[in-house]
């Protein structure tokens, strides 16, 4: 889901081909090269050999010096190996090389734009994807707003919790340093982003720490929908920018030390509400209700 998908680049058999030839090209040339300096200095130390330090002297073939017909054999093993590099492959010399670098940088020129192609459709996607991601506030709050004391919960809601899994799982879920302390542990299947301006915050593995909400977003913002879960100071923030609000409204008033901002009907428009009185699963009556932004 917060992945991205990655272009692989490949080397097609004709392109595999040319690069083959033309390393055969450069090893049979070098081959030549070293042949053609052993040759030079091979023959330097048979002459020396025999004229200066005396090895075989006295020995000759057909009244030559035997150095003489040693030189003519590996000159002649030189012009053969010389023959078979530029006469015998003469479809590998310097026509050849232009000839199969043309087409080589022809099939990478049409790589290159296959590649470019693919790129600015992976970047159209990924450019939808930002369009349509959404940022959430989910929240429940008493009439007058409030939605905690002391760092916990002041109701008992067991369908506002369900609810609140069911949303976010699989998500971001953008918090407080305060709100992710509440928690006994990190929830499973979600992200968690803390925002805190404590140095060296300790938190478990997995979980994400930033000193802004902009750190937080730009965190999230291949998530289609992140959501800001609390607290009160976030969810100030936050509200200017969000595109829904999910909020359990808690039919009742609570003393509370902690609240929701208030929600301005110029600015956010109700889509929808569901009612539900209290029972022995919740301790309130409530409604689900949620607004979009005009």
């Amino acid at each position: 889901m917060f992945g991205k998908s990655r272009i692989t680049p490949q080397i097609d058999k004709d392109q595999l081909e040319l690069l083959k030839n033309a390393q055969k090209r450069i090893k049979q040339k070098k081959r030549l090269y070293i042949h053609f300096v052993i040759f030079l200095i091979g023959a330097v130390f048979l002459i020396i050999a025999n004229v200066l330090i005396g090895v075989g002297e006295g020995v000759t073939l057909f009244g030559k010096d035997w150095f003489v017909f040693a030189i003519l054999i590996w000159l002649f093993l030189f012009i053969y190996h010389l023959f078979n590099v530029f006469i015998t492959h003469k479809f590998m010399g310097k026509a050849w090389e232009e000839e199969q670098l043309q087409k080589l940088v022809s099939k990478q020129k049409e790589r290159v734009g296959e590649l470019g192609q693919k790129l600015e459709q992976e970047g159209s996607r990924e450019g939808l994807e930002k369009k349509k991601s959404e940022l959430t506030l989910i929240v429940a709050a008493g009439e007058n707003n409030a939605i905690g004391k002391d760092n916990k919960l002041i109701w008992y809601l067991s369908d506002d919790l369900k609810r609140f899994k069911s949303l976010t799982n699989d998500h971001h879920i953008i918090m407080g340093r305060k709100t992710f302390e509440s928690f006994p542990k990190p929830l499973p299947n979600r992200i968690h982003i803390v925002i805190t301006r404590q140095e060296n915050y300790q938190v478990p593995d997995g979980v994400i720490v930033v000193n802004s909400l902009k750190e937080a977003l730009a965190i999230s913002k291949n998530d289609s929908q992140p959501f800001v879960i609390g607290g009160g100071e976030i969810y100030k923030q936050a509200i200017a920018i969000a595109d829904k609000i999910e909020i359990t409204r808690v039919h009742e008033t609570f003393e509370a030390d902690t609240f929701f901002p208030e929600i301005d009907t110029t600015f956010w428009k109700e889509i929808a509400k569901s009612f539900h009185k209290k029972d022995e699963n919740n301790e309130h009556d409530f409604s689900f209700i949620t607004y979009i932004r005009r």
